[in-house]
């Protein structure tokens, strides 16, 4: 705590003589080093997220394996996030407003005419508060406006029930749900972390498949590296199937409903097998993650919905996440706010 005060009675004395507003964060005990998430009130930062995913679908017969057939669908969604600090407080919650400025999304999935879901967040703005540990302390807007958007991904009517469409509604809430995880995870952040020190979290897997499941992931900084625009932490990650979903993630998609396109014979989905690694650089000084890529391959285990004599379904699916930051800029009136 010595430490933090410290830091902090500097970075105040550095603004109030008109020196740089963002100050150098001392080394703790032992070499370790201090991480926040910081943030300068009236400066927007830009983020690119791009999330690919790969299914693959082996329908294996008991006997005759001419009969095998292999299925390959793709899905990707490229995105830019706009986040606002419309109320800082280095010591305690910042306001964030969050804007999806745009979505773009691709894939290969019979889906017919209907737009997919999660283009609809584009325009879209949402609220959080974080405090300097990069923790997430009210997900309220952001859980409605994904709710909201989910709906979008059902059917108007059908004399069938509920129908859903294939979505990537779920890569939405992987990337702004769990954003800053290696830093807000850090078990205990006022003691800083030193190279080499591991430590654990959770995040959700944004699969098209139903699944309520999660991967557990084990940071690691592996390197602080002296670079002209401040140190940069390099942070690695490895990733594993965990036994429980994250605490307080729940399916964006409400009550009981049937799936369809390519993915709705498929029932009783459960990754049976995860395996992943991924890669952060986390500017120290600046208080900013700078850009990370996360890869994981998963098995899945299922069921079909019609039984076809002794044929096994056989999942993998192939999962990619990337984030840029795209650029550190002044609000301007026409590049601030926003609404739904």
């Amino acid at each position: 705590m010595i430490i933090v005060a410290v830091w902090i009675l500097g970075l105040v004395i550095a603004q109030g003589c008109g020196g740089p507003k963002t100050a150098k964060k001392p080394a703790a005990a032992g070499g370790k080093v201090l991480f926040t998430v910081d943030f300068e009130e009236g400066k927007t930062l830009r983020y690119k997220f791009v999330t690919n995913r790969t299914t693959e679908i082996l329908l294996a017969g008991p006997a005759d394996e001419q009969k095998n057939k292999t299925n390959k669908y793709t899905e990707s969604m490229e995105m830019v996030m706009a986040y606002n600090p419309v109320k800082v407080d280095p010591y305690g919650l910042t306001t964030i407003e969050a804007k999806c400025e745009s979505v773009k999304v691709t894939k290969n999935l019979p889906t017919g005419s209907r737009k997919e879901a999660a283009e609809n967040f584009a325009g879209k703005t949402f609220t959080f508060t974080v405090g300097p540990s990069g923790k997430i302390a009210d997900y309220s807007s952001m859980e409605a406006l994904i709710n909201e958007t989910a709906e979008k991904a059902f059917r108007e009517s059908s004399n069938q029930g509920r129908i859903k469409e294939p979505d990537m509604v779920n890569d939405f809430l992987a990337t702004q749900w769990f954003l800053w995880d290696s830093v807000s995870s850090i078990p205990q952040p006022a003691k800083g972390v030193a190279p080499g020190q591991s430590w654990k979290s959770q995040m959700s897997l944004p699969v098209s498949l139903i699944m309520h499941q999660a991967r557990e992931v084990e940071y690691k900084l592996q390197e602080i590296q002296d670079t002209p625009n401040g140190k940069i932490a390099v942070i690695d990650s490895n990733y594993s199937l965990a036994k429980s979903p994250p605490q307080g993630w729940r399916i964006p998609y409400r009550g009981s409903f049937m799936m369809s396109g390519p993915f709705g014979f498929y029932i009783n989905c459960r990754a049976s097998d995860l395996q992943g690694s991924g890669k952060e650089h986390f500017n120290i000084d600046t208080g900013k993650s700078i850009d990370y890529e996360q890869s994981y391959k998963m098995n899945v285990t299922a069921a079909l919905m019609i039984p076809l004599g002794g044929v096994n379904p056989k999942i993998t699916v192939e999962q990619k996440l990337s984030m840029q930051l795209l650029n550190d800029t002044v609000n301007t009136a026409s590049g601030a706010g926003g609404g739904k």
